[in-house]
């Protein structure tokens, strides 16, 4: 199986490099870049705004993608701390 390649949405960059302390933040590029290998880990939840959109925990802070099977692609839309993500 090959493996998907993974998109990140500027705003969800901009999100990214705004997240403090900086191990947090590398553990969350870690955590995004183990998506191309496996997009639907274990705990990953699916989001009732559209089909093909999930979410992953990360300590406080949450990843909402959006997979698409037949372009092998995960597009990362929002990342976020959970009190704020889903707005």
């Amino acid at each position: 199986m090959a493996g998907y390649s993974v998109l990140v949405k500027p705003s969800a960059a901009k999100e990214m490099a705004a997240i403090e302390p900086k191990r947090l933040r590398q553990r969350l590029v870690l955590r995004i870049g183990s998506l191309a290998a496996e997009p639907r880990p274990p705990g990953c939840e699916p989001l009732a705004g559209g089909p093909g959109r999930y979410r992953i925990r990360q300590g406080p802070y949450r990843v909402v993608y959006a997979i698409d099977d037949e372009a092998r692609t995960v597009v990362i839309v929002k990342i976020g701390h959970r009190r704020e993500v889903y707005r």
